[in-house]
């Protein structure tokens, strides 16, 4: 195998496919990226077995051939060239000469035949979402998801749900619930449910110069096309929890706030709380106000922040961490938090219409 790629290209197509080779595994070949030379280009593949990358550079190809290259290592070598073309020569013993300037490296790579297949997804749905759409919509709901490994798998995914033109976007752990809904072009209908890991692998993708994504969805497979990359993951199997149920349709107690307002008061009340947010933030509200108090080991911190209440005066325990998360996603000035009492979870949503909704549990006060 013989060819000269431009050194930029090849380096950030690396960059991104890093970022799902395995690390830490048994298997050294998983380690790597599968480089493939052909005619006119150049095909990059990373597969950890549960996901996988490909990307195709136009290059100088010489002689047509493939090899496995330990992925960090090639990553910091391009890295740190300074050159425009980079050459990279193989030889029938695996030996990587890459070229750059007046820089050489020889470095030993793996043969093409151990490294594991990258399956397509054969007989699936295509779909086609606005990136700048999916892009907001993701950032938005995927803090919500599970993350600890002791968690039904279920809930360690995002669930995608296209309806009527609508694409709404679901993350839940079972002590807060991130739901997002938007119009978009497709009409097609369609529902599956992609691992945390995975979707923030496709967020990593977007960037201002994507359009459109195209996805693929077979029984158990999903691709992602995103400019010129193509993504695979394994899908979660098993139905997705039934959200709405969680979700009441009466409130006993309301109250419009100032999002960024109460952001900044929130975020003074527990600078006392350590990182494990194990200590609530006891908010008792009254017709006038809401008064938020954080007591830990380290002090106390107390601030009253003026609201107009709607229903009967009480007292309720929020983890901050989560409070704020949802806060943060939120693009509207004002918003409306919804409560029924003490003891059920709290649902805050814009003034008018369903495109948002984030609900938290409440934690126990001493």
């Amino acid at each position: 195998m013989f060819f000269t790629v431009e050194r930029a290209s090849l380096l950030e197509a690396v960059s991104r496919l890093q970022r799902v080779v395995g690390a830490k595994t048994s298997m050294p070949i998983l380690e790597g990226i599968l480089i493939s030379a052909e005619q006119g280009k150049i095909t990059l593949v990373a597969y950890n077995l549960e996901m996988g990358m490909k990307k195709e550079i136009y290059a100088n190809c010489k002689q047509e051939g493939d090899i496995v290259v330990n992925a960090r290592l090639l990553a910091d070598i391009l890295r740190r060239l300074d050159g425009l073309q980079v050459e990279i020569e193989t030889d029938e013993k695996l030996n990587c000469h890459i070229r750059c300037g007046e820089a050489t490296f020889d470095i030993l790579g793996m043969a093409a035949t151990d490294f594991p297949e990258m399956p397509n997804v054969a007989d699936s749905e295509s779909i086609n979402i606005e990136a700048d759409i999916m892009a907001e919509m993701i950032k938005t709901t995927i803090f919500a998801a599970a993350t600890n490994e002791g968690a039904k798998p279920i809930l360690t995914g995002i669930n995608f749900c296209v309806k009527d033109s609508y694409l709404t976007i679901v993350g839940i752990d079972g002590y807060r619930l991130a739901v997002r809904t938007e119009k978009v072009k497709e009409t097609k209908n369609i529902e599956f449910t992609v691992s945390n890991k995975a979707v923030a692998e496709v967020l990593r993708l977007i960037d201002e110069n994507s359009e459109n994504i195209e996805i693929k969805v077979s029984n158990r497979l999903i691709s992602f096309v995103i400019n010129g990359y193509s993504f695979i993951s394994r899908l979660i199997e098993g139905e997705f929890v039934n959200y709405r149920k969680t979700i009441p349709t009466e409130f006993t107690q309301r109250v419009v706030v100032n999002t960024r307002e109460l952001i900044n008061t929130i975020e003074r009340v527990s600078l006392l709380i350590s990182e494990s947010f194990s200590t609530p933030v006891r908010c008792y509200f009254n017709e006038l106000n809401v008064v938020f108090t954080c007591a830990t080991s380290v002090g106390r911190a107390t601030e009253t922040f003026n609201i107009n209440l709607e229903g009967p005066k009480f007292e309720i325990g929020l983890n901050s961490r989560y409070l704020l998360d949802a806060l943060r996603a939120i693009d509207t000035e004002e918003i409306q938090i919804l409560f029924n009492g003490s003891n059920a979870g709290i649902l805050m949503k814009a003034l008018d219409g369903d495109r948002f909704e984030y609900m938290i549990m409440p934690m126990r006060l001493k």
